[in-house]
C-alpha cells in the first residue's frame, strides 16, 4: 500500500515535493547514527525510508524501502536483503544488518568502489572526492551509456590493481562492482536505453557546484539526500533481477578483457547464487 501511495503522489507532486508529501523529508543524521559505503542506502536512511539511524534494517524494512522508493521488486529486494544480512557479524543467525556493517571489507564492500578508497588505504566508508573524480571523467558526454559505465569500472578496477598491493576482487565483489554500476543507470535513468543524465548521477554521488547551487553541494556533500533537485523521479516501470541481470551483462560485454563467454558464464552463476539464496531463506 505504500508504494501505491507515493506512485500516486508523484502524479500530484513533483520532484522533492512527492517525497516531502508523505513523511520522507531529508534528515540530517544523528549522532549515534551510521551509515555505510552505499550513496543511495545512506540517501534512503537520510529520507527515513530505512531507518534513519541506520541500523536494525530487517527484511520486511528492506522490501517496503526499496519498492516504495526505488521501485525495486520484492524478489530483487529480497534477494540484495540475503546478501547484506551476510555482513552482520552474527550472520547466520542475524535477522537484521546495519549500514554500518557493509563497510566490512572483502564481503559485498570491495576494491575499485567508484567513489570510495580501498581498504588498504583506510576507511571506505566516506566519499572520496580523488577516486569519483576519475570514475566520471569516463563519463564524456551528458548521457551516460553503458559502454561510458563500462569504462569507468574498468579504469579503477585497473587503477586499484595498479596502486593496491593488497588488491583482489572475490566473484561477489565484482558481481557488486557490476552490479553498482547497472543500478544507477536503471534506477535513475532508463533501463531499457541503458541510459542516465549524468547531472543525476553525479548529483547522487557528489553534486559540485557545477552540477547544483553551492547550498545543495554543500547538504548533500554532509548529508546524502536523492536527487529530486535535479529532476530524478522515482522510475515508473518496476526494476527486477531480470532487468539488473541484463544491465549487467551489457555493461560486462563491453569491458575489455571480459567477452560475451565470459559474460553468460557469469549471468548463470548469478541466478543459481539467487535460487540457492532464496531456497535456503525460505
Amino acid at each position: 500500500m505504500c508504494v501505491a501511495v507515493v506512485a500516486a503522489a508523484s502524479g500530484l507532486y513533483s520532484g522533492a515535493e512527492a517525497y516531502e508529501a508523505y513523511g520522507h523529508a531529508w534528515q540530517a543524521p544523528s549522532k549515534d547514527a551510521v551509515r555505510g559505503p552505499c550513496p543511495m542506502l545512506n540517501s534512503l536512511a537520510n529520507h527515513g525510508y530505512l531507518p534513519r539511524n541506520g541500523k536494525d534494517i530487517t527484511l520486511n524494512i528492506t522490501i517496503d524501502a526499496l519498492g516504495t522508493a526505488l521501485n525495486i521488486d520484492e524478489e530483487l529486494s529480497e534477494f540484495l536483503y540475503d546478501e547484506a544480512i551476510t555482513t552482520n557479524p552474527d550472520y547466520p543467525n542475524a535477522t537484521v544488518f546495519s549500514l554500518a556493517n557493509l563497510v566490512t571489507h572483502d564481503i559485498l564492500e570491495h576494491d575499485a568502489s567508484l567513489s570510495r578508497v580501498d581498504y588498504y588505504f583506510g576507511n571506505p566508508q566516506p566519499f572520496n572526492q580523488a577516486i569519483f573524480d576519475q570514475t566520471r571523467s569516463h563519463w564524456t558526454a551528458d548521457i551516460i551509456n553503458v559502454t561510458m559505465a563500462a569504462n569507468a569500472r574498468y579504469a579503477r578496477v585497473q587503477t586499484s590493481n595498479k596502486t593496491n598491493p593488497t588488491f583482489g576482487l572475490s566473484e561477489l565483489g565484482s558481481e557488486f562492482g557490476y552490479g553498482e554500476s547497472a543500478a544507477y543507470i536503471g534506477l535513475l535513468g532508463d533501463k531499457t536505453s541503458g541510459t542516465v543524465a549524468k547531472k543525476i548521477v553525479e548529483y547522487l554521488f557528489d553534486p559540485s557546484p557545477s552540477v547544483a547551487e553551492p547550498r545543495t553541494y554543500v547538504l548533500f556533500v554532509e548529508n546524502e539526500r536523492l536527487p529530486t533537485e535535479v529532476g530524478w523521479h522515482r522510475v515508473a516501470q518496476t526494476f527486477t533481477f531480470a532487468d539488473l541481470n541484463d544491465l549487467m551483462d551489457r555493461i560486462m560485454a563491453l569491458t575489455p578483457g571480459v567477452g560475451i563467454n565470459a559474460t553468460e558464464n557469469a549471468t548463470v552463476a548469478r541466478r543459481g547464487r539467487m535460487h540457492n539464496a532464496r531456497r535456503a531463506f525460505h
